[in-house]
């Protein structure tokens, strides 16, 4: 097992012990150790980390070092937030120069130019065409709590379907749609009414799209009455659900089904969006256009900023004072995201991720044969939102949720940062930058393969 000496010492590490950080006008000098009893006096624990024992000091593209020094190929980017990067020059210029004018107005008491800028940009890359008007947030939670309020009003209906197996906040309206009970759901229900829930088609579970088809006709059938329902709301990728794309001929159905009742289909594409599948939106694979999109993570290169993006009629459907938030907006970020979106045009970043996804994909299958066999039973995604899934064998298929943990452990033991996803938490998940290097992504790689290595040895014990 490397330690943490030498892992901070690999091959392009930049050992800096004891990284000074100003707080106040003396810098201070932290450890991860000393944080680490501070976190645990201060912050409530239901706040988890993937890395508890790391705090970050700085980030560069798909590279972090923590406040001791040590190095980090970053394969996580903040939760699929940095497509860019971290500290993509262009996305900070842009957000330094707008600090230099103003910071915050609040756009429901003094409106500003970047605001307008940003949903022009964003109505006319959102798939389909119907006019698009877009309302901007500060949280992906957020986004799809307007997004159903917004349907709501436009429908005059209070019905809402989600999946099992999605992910669309913490807040308890989103937590109602979120297809997970551990660790989102635990202990902190009634969740609101008129909320159901389908099934999503799963290869593992045998359920086929005509399955999951059957299962919300049904739905209709026993507690949903389809005309007291407002809308659909669908991941076109799952994300913590495990990395799993829609089938196409879901969407078309679920699209032709919305259409025949009057239903509203929201497209979540917080996590998928903005160049993660090698398209704008994850949705556009299927051809299909929804009414309302919910953004957020690599919209803004970092910066806080989400967002709903829906047909002009639907948008309208709130009276003034309807919606809004006091930093719904905020100027900075909308300035970072103008960049990003520049970024991710001009570098051909979507190009890249369908490129990237390529070679991952190709690579796992490599490193699953030498270092684990019979483990790896998915590889699987869109562009280079990419997962790979573990079990004990190929013959029961059950899942490995220990194997994974400990994969992840030691990736981080070694200076890679991972994360798990999956109904079962038996699945690894890729979102590193998509300006990430050709040899970081090699080395992490790498490091990945060892980390396998050990962790199956691990379990041979």
């Amino acid at each position: 097992m490397a330690s943490t000496a030498k892992r901070a010492t690999r091959k392009g590490a930049k050992k800096q012990p004891n990284i000074s950080i100003v707080e106040t006008a003396a810098p201070k000098t932290y450890t991860n150790a000393d944080l680490v009893a501070r976190r645990d006096a201060a912050v409530p624990r239901g706040v988890a980390s993937a890395a508890p024992g790391v705090y970050a000091a700085r980030a560069e593209n798909a590279e972090l070092w923590d406040v001791e020094g040590n190095r980090y190929i970053d394969f996580v980017g903040g939760i699929g937030v940095l497509n860019t990067g971290h500290r993509h020059a262009s996305v900070i210029a842009a957000a330094k120069a707008q600090e230099d004018l103003f910071t915050h107005t609040s756009f429901q008491v003094v409106p500003y130019a970047p605001y307008i800028e940003l949903a022009e940009r964003l109505n006319a890359l959102a798939p389909g065409d119907s006019p698009k008007k877009t309302l901007l947030v500060t949280t992906g939670a957020e986004a799809v709590e307007n997004a159903v309020k917004i349907a709501r009003a436009a429908t005059g209906r209070p019905g809402v379907i989600a999946f099992t197996g999605s992910y669309h906040g913490r807040t308890l309206l989103t937590l109602g749609l979120t297809g997970k009970v551990t660790p989102y759901k635990k202990n902190v229900g009634p969740f609101p009414a008129d909320v159901f829930r389908a099934p999503f088609p799963s290869l593992r579970d045998g359920i086929t799209v005509e399955d999951a088809l059957t299962g919300l006709k049904n739905l209709f059938l026993t507690d949903a009455q389809p005309d007291r329902v407002a809308a659909i709301i669908i991941e076109p990728v799952l994300g913590e659900g495990g990395y799993i794309p829609v089938p196409t001929e879901m969407m078309v159905a679920l699209r032709e089904i919305c259409d025949q009742h009057g239903i509203l289909l929201i497209a979540d594409e917080v996590q998928a969006g903005f160049g993660r599948t090698g398209t704008w939106f994850a949705i556009e694979h299927t051809g299909v256009e929804p009414d309302l999109i919910t953004v957020a993570k690599s919209m803004a290169g970092g910066y806080p900023l989400a967002g709903v993006i829906g047909r002009s009629e639907v948008m309208d459907a709130m009276d003034p004072g309807g919606l809004g938030g006091t930093y719904g907006g905020n100027p900075v970020a909308c300035a970072a995201a103008l960049a990003a979106i520049d970024a991710l045009e001009q570098e051909e970043l979507l190009e890249r991720s369908t490129a990237m996804g390529d070679k991952l994909k190709a690579r796992f299958a490599e490193i699953g044969a030498r270092a684990a066999p019979f483990r790896m039973w998915d590889i699987r995604g869109i562009g280079a939102m990419v997962a790979v899934e573990f079990v004990t064998d190929f013959e029961s298929g059950a899942p490995d949720a220990a194997l994974t943990k400990r994969l992840i452990a030691h990736a981080l033991e070694r200076g890679l940062l991972l994360l798990s996803c999956g109904m079962h938490s038996n699945a690894v998940r890729v979102m590193v930058p998509l300006t990430a290097e050709d040899e970081i992504i090699d080395e992490g790689l790498a490091i990945f393969e060892e980390a396998l290595k050990a962790a199956v040895a691990d379990g041979v014990l």
